[in-house]
């Protein structure tokens, strides 16, 4: 099981001293990879549901420190030597798909292949608004027609483009992605489109809050999938991201005890259960506004929950 660190970056700890502190915690403690979550302007008013909490209400103030992934990313491309950068996930249609596939492109030129793009369409109707996007009911169907952009940006050489949503005039796309044929996609989200997007163009599926007892049915779901698509299951990575809070056990969307909170032997069993249904990653996060705390809990995780897994 390799294991990645989402950095946090929005919400209290979202500031340069702790990003940069918690990249150097991953360097330092074996993590394959550290992860950036994507939001660019917190509205005043969000009326949106947020699908990962049982109120529907985003954990964060509209006041709290926001920093923008892709620019952290290039920090922290040269702040780090090992480890892998991704994106969990990247709202697809927030940014133009040409200049995002040349933002991510020369990330991974410079950090010698190690970015990896996780992909979503987004839930906050408010914030497509403020970046004046395409239409929030073709988010879907635009982020499919952008990760076809990125893929043959990655290509290098002429692209072109003729969607429903984004024309491209052939162009020429140099240098290209070190990583080939592209940079790594990993699909986002838990409902039956983003299955099916993951089957038709993703690397991996990420998903997220969904119980252990409920992954057979979501994984058969996606089984289903690339049989229509002509794939092979085992072609995709599975990662899995679980907010932790290791010590008092937190309510689930779902129902229940959210997976990774609670005593260390049940997380160590949350994680167990994962890697026995095919899960190869697992990205941690603490969501909490004590630096000194979160400190404490990735170092408890590091100590106390990691060797378990190792030792499964």
């Amino acid at each position: 099981m390799k294991i990645g660190l989402d950095l946090g970056i929005y919400g209290q700890l979202a500031t340069p001293q702790y990003v940069l502190g918690l990249a150097e915690l991953a360097e330092d403690a074996g993590f394959d990879s550290v992860w950036l979550a994507d939001h660019v302007v917190f509205p005043t008013t969000v009326e949106s549901r947020y699908p990962y909490s049982p109120s529907g209400t985003f954990p964060v103030e509209n006041t709290a420190s926001l920093l923008e992934p892709v620019a952290t990313m290039g920090v922290l491309v040269g702040a780090t030597k090992r480890v892998r950068i991704g994106t969990a996930v990247l709202v697809m249609p927030y940014r133009n798909p040409v200049l995002l596939a040349k933002m991510l492109t020369t990330l991974d030129v410079f950090s010698e292949g190690r970015i990896v793009l996780g992909a979503g369409v987004g839930w906050m109707k408010e914030e497509f608004e403020a970046l004046a996007t395409a239409p929030f009911k073709h988010r879907g169907q635009v982020t499919d027609e952008y990760i076809e952009i990125f893929k043959r940006a990655c290509a290098g050489g002429e692209v072109s483009y003729d969607g429903q949503h984004y024309q491209l005039a052939p162009a020429a796309f140099y240098p290209a992605s070190v990583q080939r044929p592209h940079i790594p996609v990993v699909i986002g989200g838990t409902s039956n489109a983003a299955l099916r997007r993951v089957a038709r163009c993703g690397d991996g599926w990420l998903s997220v809050a969904v119980p252990t007892e409920r992954m057979p049915e979501r994984l058969q779901t996606l089984v289903q999938f690339c049989n229509d698509y002509d794939r092979s299951p085992s072609s995709l990575t599975l990662y899995h991201k679980l907010f932790i809070n290791i010590g008092e056990e937190r309510p689930s969307v779902y129902g229940g005890r959210e997976p990774g909170t609670g005593s260390v032997e049940q997380i160590v069993a949350d994680i167990s259960g994962l890697e026995q249904l095919g899960y190869t990653h697992i990205i941690i996060r603490y969501l909490g506004r004590d630096p000194l705390k979160q400190t404490a809990q990735l170092r408890q995780f590091v100590d106390q929950i990691v060797p378990r897994i190792n030792a499964a």
